[in-house]
């Protein structure tokens, strides 16, 4: 359907040097976009090279703190120069630290609030001008299910996560009339690298308690992949979601619609 096609679009993902960003870059690839990422050192973006080059995936990358205001208009000017102005912005770089919240300092809470907030703020701001001029753009925000719900531990990624959310929104109202749309994906829990430690098998041999209490808590009864965001993903940057904007689309398996089970 020509509708989720990419085709001549250039996407930056950032982070994306493995999990959810590699698997949103490989869909876009397969529906035509050219792809461009980022990450935070030149470790990481040989990682994602050849990690895309296996897969037949040209993508450039570059290294880049999405933090640092300065180096993000650089990038962007840089990837203006040598492919073109930006189609598809997918702001998904981000870190978590699972902390009690009395047992946080400051610094560690402002760090969190940096990367999944501020980061997103700061990418936006340095493509808009450009996507205003060429009279079209796609703004992705990878906010969270934590973007609704607290738990203990993740103060900071909820605080971050939910201010995500309200940015996504302001983002559709400050410039929808441009033709920028700007919605947000927020994975459930997605077994990844971050969320490994929360699925290791115990000494003797069972599940961790936290992977066997998301199981039970999401009606689809498992952990969700990174090929899970794939289509939501395409969804988002293509021309089939030109009237969809400032929506924050929940990949979660079920788990915001889910009360439990009555014990």
């Amino acid at each position: 359907m020509k509708a989720f096609s990419l085709e001549g679009k250039i996407a930056w993902i950032t982070g994306a040097s493995y999990g959810i960003g590699f698997a949103i870059a490989e869909a876009f690839h397969a529906a035509g976009a050219t792809i461009v990422f980022n990450d935070i050192n030149q470790e990481l973006v040989d990682r994602g090279l050849n990690s895309y080059a296996e897969k037949g995936i040209p993508a450039r990358g570059y290294v880049c703190d999405v933090t640092d205001e300065d180096a993000v208009k650089a990038l962007v000017k840089t990837i203006e120069r040598e492919i073109g102005v930006i189609d598809i912005l997918v702001n998904n770089a981000g870190i978590i630290r699972r902390i009690p919240m009395t047992e946080m300092s400051a610094a560690e809470f402002r760090k969190v609030i940096d990367v999944d907030l501020n980061a997103p703020f700061i990418c936006a701001k340095a493509v808009i001008p450009a996507m205003i001029e060429k009279g079209h753009g796609k703004i992705i925000n990878i906010c969270s299910m934590m973007s609704e719900l607290g738990r203990e531990t993740v103060s900071a990624y909820a605080a971050a996560k939910g201010g995500l959310k309200m940015l996504t929104r302001n983002i559709c109202s400050e410039y929808g009339g441009h033709n920028i749309q700007c919605n947000g994906i927020g994975p459930g829990y997605i077994a990844t690298p971050q969320t490994a430690p929360l699925r290791e098998r115990q000494p003797d041999g069972s599940r961790h308690p936290f992977d066997q209490f998301i199981v039970a808590k999401t009606p689809a009864a498992r952990w969700g992949t990174t090929d899970d965001l794939q289509g939501p993903a395409v969804f988002l940057a293509s021309d089939a979601s030109n009237f969809v904007n400032g929506h924050i689309l929940y990949v979660d398996g079920g788990i915001l619609a889910y009360i439990g089970k009555q014990p």
